[in-house]
């Protein structure tokens, strides 16, 4: 074999992780009301090191109130469209083809932006399981489990919410 710089050693003791590819036709779909989850990648298929999923938002879609992560990066990418998006205590609007990285402890929300779809791709590292959370999330948005059993899955999905006067005042601004 040749070696480069481009190309390091695997040392013998270590095995890559396996390729994750998901085809558009196999992905697991979730939907609400007003957006629909493409399930992408999850920790368990990844070796605990992505969970994605691509989202798109109709016009006025709430997506996620404000809440943190304690133990991954979210990544946001717009695929098309523009989402508003809480960080911190900044309120910005993302516009096709912009890209954010919201590291742990950092609260953040999001929505379609006012007026406006929003197709986006998001990625957590490292990766824990989260589809189950999502399609929790489907459920109640539909009406078909009880909002308690969010607040009850923060620890086991990383999902801590948090109130923000900021983005209320953002979405009341948006309506």
């Amino acid at each position: 074999m040749i070696m480069n710089e481009a190309t390091p050693a695997v040392p013998a003791s270590q095995t890559p992780p396996a390729a994750v590819l998901t085809r558009h036709a196999d992905a697991e779909t979730c939907a609400d009301p007003s957006s629909v989850m493409t399930l992408l990648a999850d920790s368990d298929g990844t070796e605990g090191g992505i969970t994605s999923y691509r989202s798109t938002f109709a016009e006025g879609a709430v997506g996620a109130p404000a809440h943190f992560h304690t133990r991954a990066t979210e990544l946001f990418f717009v695929i098309s469209g523009a989402l508003q998006v809480l960080v911190g205590e900044e309120v910005t609007i993302l516009k096709e083809g912009d890209f954010l990285a919201v590291p742990p402890h950092t609260p953040h929300a999001f929505a379609a932006a006012p007026g406006c779809e929003a197709d986006v791709l998001f990625v957590f590292t490292p990766g824990m399981g989260r589809f189950d959370y999502l399609r929790l999330l489907g459920r109640v948005m539909r009406g078909e489990a009880d909002p308690k059993e969010i607040a009850e899955s923060s620890e086991r999905f990383d999902n801590h919410y948090v109130d923000s006067p900021v983005w209320r005042a953002a979405l009341e601004r948006s309506a």
